[in-house]
C-alpha cells in the first residue's frame, strides 16, 4: 500500500513539473506569436531604427515583458536635450523615414541659428578673443623644466601600448607602419589620443596650454564607437563608464535637466542633479583660467538603444530599461539618489545627451590621493561644519601639514574661485597624484553640481577665500584680465562652449552670472588688500614674468 501511495505521490509532482515547463515555454514564445499576429497591423514609430533587436540579446525574453509593464511618470523625464525639444509635436504615427530625416535636418538648421545667435552676441570686435587670450603674456608663462620626477609616466618604461597584442583587427591606429621606432616598438606620436594624454601629465598640470592632443581626444569622445558600457559603483547618482573602440574609457554623464531650469530653492546641495553641461562648462572654465586641472570633457548625442542597452553586459542595468507611454526608451540604473522608475531617463525618443569625460591614468599605473576638503560641508540638513561658526579656522587650517608648506593652501584658493565662479557648493574630497606627494596640483574632479543657479551667488563657497586672504599673484591677474572688457568672461566662455556638439552649453543668464561672480571675487582680494596689505594677501609665483605687474603694487585704495 505504501509503496502505491509513493508511485502515485511521484507521478503528481512529475505531472506538476510538466505543467510548469509547459507555461514556462507558453510565456517565452507568446511575444513572438504576437509578434506574427500583428506583422499587417498598422503601428506607431519605433524608438530605434531596428525594433526587433530588443528580442536579440543574450538574456531570455520573459524580463522584456516584465520592464514594457513599467513606465515614468516624471514630467522631466522624457525630456531630451535642449535643442531637441523644440521639435514641433507630431502624431507618432506618421514618423515615417524621410519625415525623420527632414526632423533632423530642421534640428541642425535650428542648432546652427543657436550657435550662429550666441557668438553675434558675445562677438569680439575684431578676430577671436580667445586666441587673443592665450596670446597674452599671463598665458604664455613656460614651466620649469620637466625631470623624470616631474611627468607622470616614463615613456621609455612605463608605457608599453601595442594594438597588435590584443589581436583586434577593428583597431584603428592614428598612424601607420612607418611609425615604428629602429627597434620594432610604437613610438609615442602612435599611441591613442587617450594614452597621449595620460603621457603627458606632468607635477604642474593635466595637460599643457596649447597641446594638439586635447582637441584629438575630445574629438574621439564625440565619434569613437561605444563598445561596451556598465554602470559606475559608488556616487548618489548614476553614471556609465563607456569604453571606445581605441581602448579609452570615459564617464558619462546623462541629461537631467534643461539647460532653463535651476536647482528648486529648497533643495539642498547634496541632493540637487548633476548636470551634463556643468561637466562640459567646467573643462572649458578650468581652462580659459589656465588652470588645466579638469580632465577633458565633451557633449555626446547617444543612441540609448544601440550605444547603451545593446553595448551593456550589465545585466542590472539592461534590466532597468523600458518603454514609456510615450514611446521613448527610458532606464534608470542604480544608484543612492534619483535611480527609479519616476526618475527614468527618457530619450526622443532613443537619443539622449550626456557629458563623456575622459579618465585619467587607471590606479593601479598612477595612484591617486585623496584628500578631504578643509572648508568640506556638513551635508546635513541642520549641522553646520566648523568653518562655518568659526571665522578664524583659515589660521588652525594654515599649521595642519600640507597646508603649512608649498602651495596647496593657494591650490585650495584656487579651486574656491573656480567653484564659487560655477556655484558648485559641492566639493567635499579632492584628488592629486601620489607620485609628486603635496608639490603637486589639485585634480578639479566631479563639477556636475555647479551651474544650477543663475540667480543666486552663494557666498559661502568663497569662505575660505575670505577667512585666509591669500591668492596667487598669476590667478589674481588673469581674474583682472578676465575683468575687462576686451577679455570678459562670458564672452569666452559662450567662443569656447561653442565648440561642442551639443551648443549651447550654458543659456546666457548663467555667463553672465560668472561676469558678477567674477566681480565679488576681485572686491574680496580687493578687501583683503587694503586690511593685510598687498605683498601678504597675493603670493608671487610669477618670478618676474614680463607683462605680468600687478594693476597695484600696494595696499589698495577703494
Amino acid at each position: 500500500m505504501k509503496m502505491i501511495l509513493l508511485r502515485k505521490f511521484r507521478v503528481l509532482i512529475l505531472m506538476v513539473f510538466l505543467v510548469a515547463c509547459s507555461m514556462h515555454i507558453m510565456i517565452d514564445l507568446l511575444p513572438k506569436l504576437e509578434r506574427h499576429g500583428s506583422s499587417g497591423c498598422s503601428c506607431s514609430h519605433t524608438p530605434s531604427e531596428e525594433p526587433q533587436s530588443w528580442g536579440k540579446q543574450s538574456w531570455p525574453n520573459k524580463h522584456t515583458l516584465r520592464i514594457l509593464q513599467d513606465f515614468s511618470n516624471e514630467p522631466s523625464s522624457n525630456v531630451s536635450s535642449h535643442s531637441l525639444e523644440r521639435v514641433p509635436p507630431g502624431p507618432a504615427g506618421d514618423k515615417t523615414p524621410a519625415s525623420r530625416r527632414g526632423d533632423h535636418q530642421r534640428l541642425d538648421r535650428k542648432r546652427q541659428f543657436i550657435q550662429e545667435s550666441v557668438v553675434t552676441k558675445n562677438a569680439p570686435v575684431k578676430g577671436s578673443r580667445l586666441s587673443a587670450l592665450y596670446e597674452h603674456p599671463l598665458y604664455k608663462r613656460p614651466l620649469q623644466p620637466l625631470t623624470d620626477e616631474d611627468t607622470l609616466f616614463n615613456v621609455n618604461t612605463d608605457i608599453r601600448f601595442d594594438p597588435k597584442a590584443a589581436d583586434d583587427p577593428s583597431w584603428n591606429g592614428e598612424g601607420n607602419m612607418d611609425e615604428f621606432s629602429p627597434t620594432g616598438d610604437l613610438v609615442a606620436e602612435s599611441y591613442p589620443n587617450w594614452l597621449r594624454f595620460h603621457i603627458g601629465i606632468n607635477r604642474y598640470e593635466l595637460y599643457s596650454r596649447h597641446n594638439p592632443v586635447i582637441d584629438a581626444l575630445l574629438k574621439d569622445l564625440v565619434t569613437q564607437r561605444i563598445t561596451s558600457v556598465a554602470m559606475k559603483s559608488g556616487g548618489t547618482q548614476l553614471k556609465l563608464i563607456m569604453t571606445f573602440q581605441n581602448y579609452g574609457q570615459a564617464l558619462f554623464k546623462p541629461m537631467k535637466q534643461t539647460r532653463e531650469q535651476e536647482t528648486p530653492p529648497d533643495f539642498f546641495y547634496f541632493s540637487d542633479f548633476e548636470r551634463h553641461n556643468a561637466e562640459i562648462a567646467a573643462f572649458h572654465l578650468d581652462k580659459i583660467l589656465d588652470f588645466r586641472r579638469v580632465p577633458p570633457v565633451a557633449g555626446r548625442l547617444v543612441n540609448m538603444t544601440k550605444e547603451i542597452r545593446d553595448a551593456t553586459r550589465d545585466k542590472k542595468l539592461w534590466r532597468t530599461f523600458f518603454i514609456s507611454p510615450a514611446n521613448n526608451v527610458c532606464f534608470y540604473g542604480e544608484c543612492s539618489y534619483y535611480c527609479s522608475t519616476e526618475h527614468a531617463l527618457c530619450g526622443k525618443p532613443d537619443q539622449i545627451e550626456g557629458s563623456l569625460a575622459a579618465f585619467l591614468p587607471d590606479l593601479a599605473l598612477a595612484k591617486r590621493k585623496t584628500w578631504r576638503n578643509p572648508w568640506r560641508r556638513s551635508y546635513h540638513k541642520r549641522k553646520k561644519a566648523e568653518w562655518e561658526v568659526d571665522p578664524d579656522y583659515c589660521e588652525e587650517v594654515k599649521q595642519t601639514p600640507p597646508y603649512d608648506s608649498g602651495t596647496r593652501l593657494l591650490d585650495i584658493m584656487d579651486m574656491t574661485i573656480f567653484d564659487f565662479l560655477m556655484g558648485n557648493m559641492d566639493r567635499h574630497h579632492y584628488e592629486t597624484f601620489e607620485k609628486f606627494g603635496n608639490e603637486t596640483f589639485i585634480i578639479h574632479l566631479d563639477n556636475g553640481r555647479g551651474f544650477g543657479k543663475h540667480s543666486h551667488d552663494e557666498i559661502s563657497i568663497l569662505v575660505p577665500l575670505i577667512q585666509c586672504c591669500r591668492v596667487k599673484k598669476s590667478t589674481h591677474l588673469r581674474l583682472q584680465l578676465l575683468a575687462k572688457e576686451e577679455y570678459k568672461l562670458s564672452t569666452l566662455m559662450a567662443e569656447s562652449l561653442v565648440r561642442d556638439r551639443l551648443t549651447p552649453i550654458l543659456i546666457q543668464p548663467h555667463l553672465d552670472a560668472m561676469d558678477r561672480r567674477l566681480r565679488q571675487v576681485l572686491n574680496v582680494v580687493s578687501e583683503c588688500i587694503d586690511k593685510e596689505g598687498y605683498s601678504f594677501v597675493v603670493e608671487d609665483d610669477l618670478h618676474g614674468v614680463k607683462g605680468t605687474e600687478p594693476v597695484h603694487s600696494g595696499p589698495r585704495q577703494r
